[in-house]
């Protein structure tokens, strides 16, 4: 009776992990905020803004949307994976994908977003190279070669632990 209480107790504090979903539903929220203020900044001196400039800005909102997308995958596979099971058909517009996101499936696409926002800051700073110092474009390089060799290493190691199941 104590092994059967103490399940049911570990069980039930999965449900413990619902304010941290929650809180980066707010994130989202200042994401959105962000992307807001890039646009109000952006569109008064589009007319006389440069042609790279309004790259960098645009850049900028591809990055948001890239770390929001980000955020909403860890949101629902981490609640579908450890606190209930979604019904998608609940709400016509819901993606297909969504009951069927397993652990590795977001592990991948995790990385696969680092790497691309990672991407996207490499080249804002290759954009701007005149006012990035070179010290921070090598870092750029560099973290973005770490990410990707990560990425790489992840994706080679699930496919070998797929390969023996």
């Amino acid at each position: 009776m104590l092994k059967r209480g103490l399940e049911v107790f570990l069980f039930a504090s999965r449900w413990l992990l619902l304010p941290f979903y929650l809180t980066l539903v707010l994130g989202l929220a200042a994401l959105l905020v962000k992307m807001g203020q890039l646009i109000y900044e952006l569109l008064p001196h589009l007319w006389e803004s440069q042609e790279a400039d309004v790259l960098l800005q645009v850049l900028g909102l591809v990055d948001l949307t890239f770390a929001s997308s980000l955020i909403v995958l860890v949101i629902f596979s981490g609640y579908a994976n450890f606190i209930s099971r979604l019904t998608p058909g609940a709400t016509q517009s819901w993606p297909e994908w969504l009951a069927q996101i397993d652990f590795t499936g977001v592990k991948l696409k995790l990385m696969s977003s680092i790497v691309a926002i990672s991407a996207i800051q490499l080249l804002r700073a290759f954009m701007d190279v005149k006012n990035t110092p070179d010290r921070e474009l090598y870092w750029y390089a560099g973290c973005h070669l770490v990410f990707v060799f990560s990425a790489l290493v992840l994706a080679i190691t699930d496919r070998i632990s797929g390969d023996k199941r």
